[in-house]
């Protein structure tokens, strides 16, 4: 671990609450992760298992009925709602026009909307597919949690609706999008950004500042061998060890770990405890990022370390208390700094 980066695990861990008999259920974070579809149930709920198992107090999942049934076996933990809808089969996929209550991308809305009152945070794309009629729906909740201003996580298949609609996001600092390095790429090139037409693997840092400067500081943080995140402004690197394997479901911990340490965020500025106001509000959301990417990367190591080349995403949401004990500790009222 560089010293650099020491110097900002210890700037988020004074972002991190307390555990004080005084709180109550739901001020450490309430967190939605709208996605889950009939072929993809892992998903939503590995990103929202690994915001509850890293501290948030509440985590619901925003689906369809087909993901809700199978999701709420998974765990008994989770919220799980099934308001999302699918297109009927045989409708395109490219257009979502039926006026039809199940079939109406705003009427399916009205539904999901009244949620985002009982939350802090919102992550949309863990499952999510790229059904036009479930987009579509997003499009619609994604501007009702800005108008809100409520933190948003969009990973996998919602930054397809950033790629298309990109005025849902642009300007908004309470925005972050997560994408790999293929989906970096994609999204960079439509949208501008030069540089993009070699190895995607080879962007670097100024790539990941010029796509959030044209999205007018959105938190773009950019998966691989290290993670880079910029809004435009500021730049971190996050050059914690990962394992090397890759598997599907492991970005759902990054949405997850994420969420909750914006969740966190809240409560930080809230003063639900005594913070010592050490931390300016503008910097909040970076030190969340970094803090989420951390904590992936470290149960990343710890689950190869076990699992070697069988390891699975369900492996990673195993590790992810022992990670934040690894990089944070134990968190106390009269505790300052990193223990490293």
């Amino acid at each position: 671990m560089s010293p650099a980066t020491k110097d900002v695990i210890a700037r988020v861990r004074q972002m991190i609450p307390p555990m004080l008999d005084k709180f109550h259920k739901g001020q450490l974070g309430r967190v939605g992760v709208i996605g889950g579809s009939e072929d993809y149930t892992g998903a939503p709920y590995f990103s929202a298992m690994a915001s509850a198992r890293l501290g948030c107090d509440m985590s619901h999942v925003i689906c369809t009925p087909a993901a809700a049934a199978v999701i709420k076996t998974y765990s008994p933990n989770l919220m799980v709602h099934p308001l999302m809808r699918n297109s009927p089969p045989g409708t395109s996929t490219s257009t979502s026009t039926s006026t039809s209550p199940e079939t109406d991308a705003s009427t399916i809305a009205e539904r999901i909307i009244p949620l985002l009152d009982r939350l802090h945070v919102l992550v949309v794309g863990p499952g999510l597919g790229r059904d036009r009629l479930m987009q579509d729906t997003c499009a619609v909740v994604l501007r009702a949690a800005r108008a809100r201003g409520m933190p948003v996580v969009l990973d996998a298949d919602a930054l397809q609706i950033v790629q298309r609609d990109p005025a849902l996001v642009r300007g908004y600092a309470l925005a972050v999008l997560t994408p790999n390095v293929v989906e970096f790429a994609r999204l960079a090139r439509a949208l501008g950004v030069e540089g993009q037409e070699g190895d995607v693997r080879e962007a670097g840092t100024a790539a990941v500042e010029a796509l959030a400067r044209v999205l007018e500081g959105v938190m773009v943080l950019q998966k691989g061998g290290r993670d880079n995140l910029s809004d435009g402004r500021v730049m971190y690197t996050v050059d914690l060890e990962g394992g090397r394997k890759r598997s599907g479901g492991q970005g759902d911990t990054l949405t997850g770990s994420i969420a909750t340490f914006l969740g966190w965020r809240k409560a930080y500025l809230d003063g639900i405890w005594e913070t010592g106001g050490r931390l300016k509000e503008e910097e909040l959301v970076a030190l969340a990022v970094f803090g989420g990417s951390a904590i992936t990367r470290e149960c990343s190591r710890l689950a190869f370390a076990k699992k070697g080349r069988s390891l699975q995403a369900s492996d990673l949401t195993d590790e992810v208390h022992t990670a934040f004990l690894n990089i944070f500790g134990e968190v106390n009222d009269d505790s300052s700094g990193a223990r490293l």
